[in-house]
């Protein structure tokens, strides 16, 4: 199922709300875009549903974000699903939560689903004051 969503950053609450309500409680959720396309931003948003207060930044140089004990945030930029392996970063799906993933790769999305994860895709594309998300679960 696709869903399009077109939102400004004050309307970013009811993306929110629309993966709330499709998404099980553990999911991993590949966010893709440009650069500055969103997808940190909309792990914000989703941080702050959930209650989290901790400041939610770009783990581009950690390749890894854990907060509260829920949400688990993740950059693979310059990681490809065979490294990602490799560093051991496959177990921490195990935990309950959403994990929100920047950048993964085609291979590990098809990886994730055939051993029977739950993997949600957002794509985000900038429009002029708006963006648009193409959710697909």
């Amino acid at each position: 199922m696709i869903k399009e969503i077109t939102a400004s950053l004050l309307e970013l609450d009811g993306v929110v709300k629309y993966l709330h309500e499709v998404l099980p409680h553990n999911a991993i959720v590949f966010l893709r875009g440009d650069l500055a396309a969103g997808k940190t931003t909309l792990t914000q948003a989703v941080a702050k549903a959930k209650g989290i207060d901790a400041e939610v930044t770009s783990p581009t140089f950690s390749l890894q974000q854990c907060y509260a004990d829920d949400l688990y945030h993740y950059d693979l930029y310059r990681l490809d699903h065979e490294e990602f392996m490799n560093l051991g970063l496959f177990e921490e799906f195990e935990k309950n939560g959403w994990h929100m993933v920047e950048w993964g790769s085609d291979g590990l999305k098809a990886f994730l689903e055939g051993v029977g994860y739950n993997v949600a895709l957002v794509e985000i594309e900038n429009q002029e004051e708006k963006r648009l998300y193409r959710i697909t679960v």
